[in-house]
């Protein structure tokens, strides 16, 4: 069983930073990402980081500009994400896939074992 906390949302201007947090407990060392969605909207990968903690990945709209890292000694999952833009705009989720690699996860929401409750970001221009 893994328990997901995210922290860290709140609103920010175009060209801001903020850095997203998700307290984990439970088994730990598993595939680890972050998600986003808008209403309306199906919810899209945005990172994935494999408990080696050494394999990241991306998607295209927020590669450059984002990081996600894990600290395994406080069990928790960061995103930083800096040049915010209007799009990156959404409920951010952490999620955790049982599986030490991430595989797929990224294009593939359904393979996600656990979520949390999500936090808001808002960027406005």
């Amino acid at each position: 069983e893994v328990h997901l906390v995210e922290s860290g949302g709140g609103s920010v201007q175009v060209g801001g930073s903020l850095r997203l947090s998700c307290a984990a407990s439970g088994y730990i060392y598993y595939c680890m990402a972050w998600f986003r969605q808008n209403p309306g909207k199906e919810r899209e990968g945005v990172a994935t980081i494999d408990s080696s903690l050494i394999d990241t990945n991306y998607a295209d709209s927020v590669k450059g500009r984002f990081t996600i890292s894990k600290d395994i000694a406080k069990t928790t999952l960061y995103l930083q994400m800096n040049s915010l833009k209007p799009e990156d705009s959404g409920t951010y989720y952490c999620a955790a896939r049982t599986s030490r690699s991430c595989g797929d996860v990224l294009t593939d929401p359904g393979k996600v074992g656990y979520w949390g409750q999500g936090t808001q970001v808002t960027v406005s221009s």
